[in-house]
Parts: C-alpha cells; sequence; structure tokens
C-alpha cells in the first residue's frame, strides 16, 4: 500500500498565493510520520490526546509513587491549580488554535490577489514573499533552536526561577538542608513542561514568520481604494484575522490564572500583585497579534492623504461646476431642478469623500481588540472572588449594567 510523503502534501495543499504558518517543520512531520494529524492538521482530536497523555498523566502517577499526590507537601499534585490549568487546558488550546489559525490564514493572504491589491507587475514578489515564508516556517534549524531555548532558558531560567513555587511541592522539597527533585518532578522539568514551552516558542515563531511575511506585503506597490466602504483601503478583511488567534490569548490567560491562583493559595499573594505581570503579557499578546498590521501605517496613511488630495479637486471641479450651472446661471433650458440627477450626485459626492476623509490606518477594529482583551482575561476573571466575596461581586456587576 502506497503511503504519502508529508512533504509533498504540503506542497500540493498550498498555491503559489496560499500561505499557513502553521504547517511545516519537524514537528509537523512528526505529527504526520505518527498519524496524529492530516496535511491540513485534520485530527485535531489525536493530538490533543496524545501530547495530554504524555505530559499529565505520568506525573500523576509518579506522584503517586513519590508520596506526594495529595500530601506530604504544601503543594501536593493534586492541589497544583497552575500544573492542572498548563497541562490540561492551556497546552490543548494551544494545539487547537493552530487548526483556526491554518484555517483562516490562507483564505486572508489569497484575498491580496483576488482583490487586486497585488496587481500583476507586483505579484512575482508577492509570490516570492510567500515561498520565503514558507521556507523560514519549514525551517529544521529554527526548531532545533528553539528547542534549545527550551531546555536552557525556558526550563532552566524562566521555570526555575521565575514560575516554581518557593515552596515545598510535589516536584521539589528541602531534604537534609538541600533541594531535592522528586521523580515527577524530573519528568515535569524534562517532558512536561518542555512539551507546553515547545509549542509556545513554536507559536512565537510563526507569529514572527507572518509578522515578515506582512512587512514584505507592505513594501510592494499597492493599489489601495481610498473610496473602498470598508475604511481600511481595501485592506479590511485583514482585520478579521486577529480574531482566529483568541484560543492562543487565551490559553495565555489560563496559564496566567494558574500562576497566579498558586501564588494567590500558597504563598500568600493577593491578585493585585500580580497587576504589572499581567499588563506586560496582556500588552505583549496585544504586540504579537495585532503589532503585524501596523506595518500598513505608513502605505495606508499615505493613500489616504493621495486620495483627499485627488478626491478634493475632483470634488471641487464638481461643486464649481454644479454652483456654476445651477447657482450663478439659470440652468439649462428646460431642465427643472427638481428632481435633478445633478442634487443627488452632489449628495453621492459628499458621501464618498467622508469615506475618504474616515479613511482609518490600521486594519484591525476596536471590538476585534475588545474581543481579545476578554479573551486574555476570561480565565483570570474568577480569581476577583478572592478579594470580594461573590455576593458583592454581583451586586457591584449589577450596578454597573444598570
Amino acid at each position: 500500500m502506497a503511503t504519502s510523503n508529508p512533504s509533498s502534501d504540503i506542497a500540493s495543499s498550498n498555491g503559489p498565493d496560499d500561505l499557513s504558518v502553521m504547517l511545516g517543520g519537524p514537528l509537523y512531520q512528526l505529527y504526520r510520520r505518527t498519524h496524529v494529524s492530516g496535511p491540513a492538521l485534520q485530527l485535531l482530536h489525536r493530538r490533543v490526546i496524545a501530547l495530554t497523555v504524555l505530559a499529565w498523566p505520568p506525573l500523576l502517577a509518579l506522584s503517586l509513587i513519590d508520596g506526594y499526590a495529595w500530601a506530604g507537601v504544601k503543594v501536593p499534585f493534586l492541589l497544583d491549580i497552575e500544573t492542572h490549568l498548563r497541562l490540561l487546558l492551556a497546552l490543548p488550546l494551544l494545539v487547537v488554535s493552530e487548526l483556526i489559525v491554518h484555517q483562516r490564514m490562507p483564505v486572508v493572504v489569497r484575498q491580496f490577489v483576488t482583490r487586486g491589491i497585488v496587481g500583476e507587475a507586483a505579484r512575482p514578489k508577492f509570490e516570492a514573499a510567500v515561498a520565503s515564508a514558507m521556507r523560514l516556517r519549514n525551517s529544521i534549524t529554527a526548531e532545533i533552536v528553539l528547542l534549545l531555548l527550551v531546555y536552557g532558558v525556558g526550563v532552566g531560567i524562566l521555570w526555575r526561577q521565575e514560575i516554581a513555587l518557593p515552596v515545598e511541592t510535589w516536584y521539589r522539597h528541602l531534604e537534609a538542608g538541600s533541594v531535592h527533585v522528586t521523580r515527577a518532578g524530573w519528568w515535569y522539568a524534562l517532558v512536561s513542561v518542555p512539551i507546553f514551552q515547545f509549542l509556545l516558542f513554536r507559536w512565537y515563531f510563526r507569529l514572527l514568520v507572518w509578522a515578515r511575511f506582512l512587512w514584505q506585503v507592505s513594501r510592494l506597490d499597492l493599489t489601495l481604494m481610498p473610496l473602498h466602504p470598508d475604511r481600511n483601503g481595501g485592506l479590511g478583511f485583514l482585520s478579521g484575522l486577529p480574531r482566529a488567534f483568541a484560543p492562543l490569548l487565551l490559553a495565555h490567560g489560563v496559564l496566567l490564572a494558574g500562576m497566579f491562583a498558586d501564588g494567590i493559595f500558597f504563598t500568600g499573594a493577593t491578585l493585585v500583585d500580580y497587576k504589572f505581570e499581567l499588563l506586560a503579557v496582556l500588552g505583549f499578546l496585544l504586540l504579537i497579534v495585532v503589532g503585524p498590521l501596523l506595518v500598513f501605517f505608513p502605505v495606508l496613511e499615505r493613500a489616504k492623504r493621495t486620495g483627499t488630495r485627488e478626491y478634493g479637486i475632483f470634488a471641487q471641479r464638481y461643486v464649481q461646476d454644479f454652483d456654476h450651472k445651477w447657482l450663478r446661471g439659470t440652468g439649462p433650458a428646460g431642465e427643472q431642478l427638481l428632481g435633478t440627477a445633478d442634487i443627488q450626485s452632489l449628495a453621492d459626492l459628499g458621501n464618498s469623500f467622508e469615506v475618504v476623509k474616515e479613511m482609518k490606518p490600521i486594519p484591525v477594529s476596536r471590538s476585534t481588540l475588545t474581543f481579545l482583551v476578554i479573551a486574555t482575561l476570561l480565565p483570570i476573571a474568577p480569581l476577583l472572588l478572592t478579594m470580594i466575596p461573590l455576593n458583592e461581586l454581583f451586586k457591584r456587576l449589577v450596578k454597573l449594567v444598570l
């Protein structure tokens, strides 16, 4: 029986105008060879189950063996909120978000050509940008570097110094005056945390590939229309893509909620103590998701200035002719002012000029930004109950709404 080649699957599923930063790379090839993914990231449930089973159940089994599953230390395994949220909820969300973005991104990229924004003259450079993004996306070196970063920085520095709780836990505790890593702790540090961090760092890399592609496109000779009703010169189709990243932001919110919860319940911290971390992560997430669209600010601003000038000149000529015809003159013989198409044309001209004046230099809406902020903060909302009783919180919400 013939077997499919994952590399050929990628090639066959992408035309010269298609781009999905979610496909390709060594991990994708591993998914394909272990039959947990199809060529277009099908079989989502298999990937979620495989990664979750590899990351979480061994920790439970080893914690039972170590004797720290529900007692024996200040933070036993079953009470470690951060670990469960990280591996049972945030990890699957990282995998789910890959499929959602993959389904949306090629459709968005094709719009540059189908809408005529990238004309025939700029088509070769556009296709070169797509090909360049695919080569970078498929880079073996890039994912090897990510793996080294995970073990060298992610686990070796960030997790040990910033994330791991400074109290006795199921994964490490004091023994004879020195820190002792349990058997579950070794699996956590060498397998579970690296799996999560690799997927997370891989996401950051793929977003960098996406930002680089958009920057290259923004430097092409784009055909933008200031009169386009989307108020973005025809680039309004880009504004919907950031919403596809909502599961990614939700995963970050879940991770933060787990870290904050452990700190609140086991170290005596309060939710307010984490306000700077929360604002920093929120700003970072909006930057990596919405920030790439800012590369179109100069071209949209230039298109708006050009459109305002050109349509202003056109409008000036029209209103001068209208003034000369109907106000300074007597009007054409036999043509009545009432019902003349000239007045409707004048009104249409005014509406068109307003469209040009209202053109926005950033192809993202305020509602999209609000949606992304809510997706990030939603998992943290239950922690408000650690500061305000539920009945008091309900009363405040009622007053706010009413």
